[in-house]
């Protein structure tokens, strides 16, 4: 029963009103509006890895986000369908459709990181799922929101024969990020170049997903960059850590318990591909002709974002109304260690576009 007389159906939350003692009916009580949700997709950081709550699991900079949005407190609820490890074609193939059945007020693509991480990257195929899920979601109304992301190489401390490469596919997948968000107004963090991407503190022991405190730094990012849309927000999240900060010691362990089982689960696809990329390097370098990679894999990134304009996808997500894949040209280049895969300087954008987002959309940079 309810304070009013009513009874609630379970399941429902639906009241039925009784007899007023007087013979008329009750006031049917108010129902307090329904939350709006944020719909999170994406890999390991946006499922919260590094921001571990007590009784295990993770928490993350999207729940912290989410109690930050709206008039009210409570306002928003967060469904999280991010998975550790996915990729952006899982993301647009699996997340994507959950999502929109969902019909988020609020979602996040910050995907891409594990793709620079597997031997068969194709810059193609990143772009294409970016844009079929920002297309899609953007069709639905929801205010989508996006990231571009550090260098893993940088990162992890990489020999820079290994990192190098890993560096041109992160900032091919940070340009094809930005222009996709500029191309549909998503609301844009610049967070590769952004000054506490640098701090140690930020970071967890293994050194790819954020600490407790860059959770929340990047909850914060987000929080600013909507509050700069005009979108309405509360007080943005705290940077008050609930837990210990990570420490020289936490990693040593991480890297003797776990971390060398994490980097063997990942080397059984990348080292190939990537020892070839490396050699690759090496000849380039003593050949004095490190250009031609950059000018090559910037061609390539050019490629994929030409191949969006013409691919037509429709606001159901799909690739064209024959079903095709349209001419992203996604199986048709293949990643080898002669064929360079990003482009050349740090977020660069295609021509005709610029790294920050279009009209209408808001962007935080470092």
């Amino acid at each position: 029963m309810t304070p009013g007389g009513g009874a609630v159906i379970p399941g429902e939350g639906a009241v039925i009103p009784r007899q007023a003692p007087g013979g008329g009916r009750s006031p049917a009580p108010a129902l307090a509006p329904s939350p709006a949700r944020f719909v999170a997709l994406g890999d390991s950081l946006t499922e919260g890895l590094g921001d571990p709550v007590p009784g295990g699991g993770w928490r993350g900079w999207a729940a912290l986000l989410a109690g930050a949005l709206g008039e009210r407190p409570g306002g928003v609820e967060l469904v999280n369908l991010a998975r550790s490890g996915a990729l952006a074609a899982e993301l647009a193939e699996r997340q994507l459709p959950a999502a929109r059945a969902l019909g988020p007020r609020f979602a996040s693509l910050v995907v891409g990181a594990n793709d620079t991480l597997r031997a068969a990257f194709a810059i193609e195929r990143v772009a294409a799922a970016l844009d079929r899920a920002h297309s899609a979601l953007s069709a639905d109304g929801a205010v989508v929101l996006t990231a571009c992301l550090p260098d893993p190489g940088r990162m992890l401390g990489l020999p820079a024969p290994l990192a190098r490469p890993l560096a041109r596919r992160m900032r091919a997948v940070n340009t094809v990020v930005h222009a996709v968000s500029a191309r549909y107004q998503g609301v844009h963090l610049h967070l590769a170049e952004h000054p506490w991407a640098a701090e140690r503190a930020c970071w967890s022991v293994d050194r790819l997903h954020p600490s407790e405190r860059g959770h929340r730094l990047l909850a914060r990012g987000f929080h600013a960059a909507l509050a700069a849309a005009g979108l309405p927000v509360g007080p943005p999240p705290a940077l008050t850590l609930d837990g210990p900060p990570p420490t020289r010691a936490g990693a040593a362990r991480w890297m003797a318990t776990r971390g060398t089982r994490w980097v063997a689960d990942r080397c059984t696809d990348l080292l190939p591909g990537l020892l070839g990329l490396a050699l690759q390097e090496c000849r380039h370098g003593l050949a004095g002709s490190g250009r031609l990679l950059d000018a090559a894999a910037d061609q390539a990134t050019r490629t994929a974002l030409a191949a969006l304009e013409g691919a037509g996808y429709g606001s159901d997500g799909s690739d064209g109304a024959d079903g095709s894949e349209g001419t992203n040209g996604a199986d048709r280049r293949p990643d080898r260690a002669d064929a360079p895969d990003s482009p050349s300087g740090p977020d660069d954008a295609p021509p005709g576009k610029t790294a920050a987002t279009a009209k209408g959309a808001a962007t935080m940079t470092g």
